[in-house]
């Protein structure tokens, strides 16, 4: 095993041109020269979409790997597709992470130096009446792009998980060092399970992975089931809103373009072997026995959901129905990032203002939605 953690860290230092942002180098691992082609799984979905665009900006080759699955409406990841496919450098696979064979072949064709990791089955709601797909989608499908990453023996490995991993943590702003131990969904248990087992294969094999943890993710071309977009079809509509808790909910809303540029800036910063280590990060969430970090991405405040509801108000025009219900179950009262690993490492920190970001969505989903 030591053998084969030596080969996959041999070569001189990376680098990343961000589109929008300076070139980033990767000042704590030995892995290849400039990264050109970046595989994407989930890239017809919300994140992935925004992720290879802004790579294909920067001028990088990215490949998407999809499943297109009707969780919700296939015609937007359609459109979402169609977007990249009008932009040099994009190819793309369309089949699930479950069905090896073509996982292997496309990952195989195209050779990726990276690979983001962004499929999964989403929705923690959905995850209460539909648990096998959880367990499928995310941990098996996670898996399976483990043992791809490790035969091609990419230079770093990218892993979306969630804050709902930090679960019953009653101690916030959450820190990438607080234990996980409590999970109180299918989907957060499917995401730490994940978290551990990309740890493993980071160990026996020195396989460099990072994962990073996303919060309340809004913005353009979102899915339909996240509530901001739920409620500002609502509301245009004069429908009533379902605001859970009675509205005593905070969340760490994120606006996309902020993760985007987040997870970009890690790219190019792979995990260490830990005989490779010279320089300490403070409060880094390195593994002491595996090139594995952890990292939150998130806008490092947390906001009431009665004032989101508010903004959104006043973007649209209109006021909002409430409907006024209990907890749900599995749901927590407050999520918050403490995203301080995140500027240590990259420099940058999400700070879009929830007027700002949501003003960007509205103007979007009037567009789409001809509403």
């Amino acid at each position: 095993m030591r053998a084969a953690a030596a080969r996959a860290s041999s070569g001189p230092a990376a680098g990343l041109t961000c589109a929008g942002g300076p070139q980033i180098v990767a000042r704590q691992t030995g892995r290849g020269a400039d990264v050109q082609k970046i595989l994407i799984t989930g890239s017809a979905g919300f994140i992935g979409f925004h992720l290879a665009r802004h790579l294909l900006a920067a001028g990088h080759r990215v490949h998407g790997y999809d499943g297109m699955t009707p969780y919700y409406d296939v015609t937007l990841k359609e459109k979402r597709h169609a977007v990249l496919k009008d932009m040099p450098g994009f190819s793309a696979t369309e089949a699930m992470l479950e069905d090896v064979p073509t996982l292997d072949r496309a990952v195989d064709d195209f050779a990726p130096e990276v690979i983001i990791h962004l499929a999964a089955q989403a929705g923690v709601r959905y995850s209460l009446t539909h648990p096998r797909s959880y367990v499928e989608t995310n941990f098996i499908g996670t898996f399976n792009v483990l043992e791809a990453a490790q035969r091609l023996r990419v230079r770093h490995l990218l892993i979306a998980s969630t804050s709902s991993v930090y679960g019953a943590n009653p101690e916030m702003p959450f820190r990438e060092t607080d234990r996980t131990d409590h999970p109180l969904t299918v989907y957060s248990a499917t995401k730490k399970a994940s978290e551990v087992l990309a740890h493993s294969y980071a160990h026996l094999w020195g396989l460099p992975v990072t994962l990073f943890r996303f919060f309340t993710v809004y913005g353009a071309w979102g899915r339909p089931d996240l509530a901001y977009f739920k409620f500002a079809r609502a509301i245009l509509q004069g429908e009533p809103i379902d605001v859970y808790n009675h509205g005593e909910l905070w969340r760490d809303f994120t606006a996309v373009e902020d993760l985007v540029e987040g997870v970009s800036r890690l790219i190019p910063l792979a995990p260490p072997l830990p005989s490779d280590r010279d320089v300490a990060v403070e409060g880094d969430s390195l593994s002491p026995v595996a090139p594995h970090r952890v990292v939150n991405v998130g806008n490092n405040d947390k906001v009431h959901l009665m004032d989101f509801i508010r903004t959104l108000e006043t973007l649209l025009g209109r006021k909002a129905i409430c409907n006024f219900l209990p907890m749900q179950p599995g749901d927590v009262p407050a999520t918050w990032a403490d995203c301080s690993l995140l500027k240590r490492l990259t420099g940058f920190r999400p700070q879009t203002d929830l007027a700002t970001g949501l003003a960007r969505f509205v103007d979007w989903y009037r567009d789409y939605s001809r509403l």
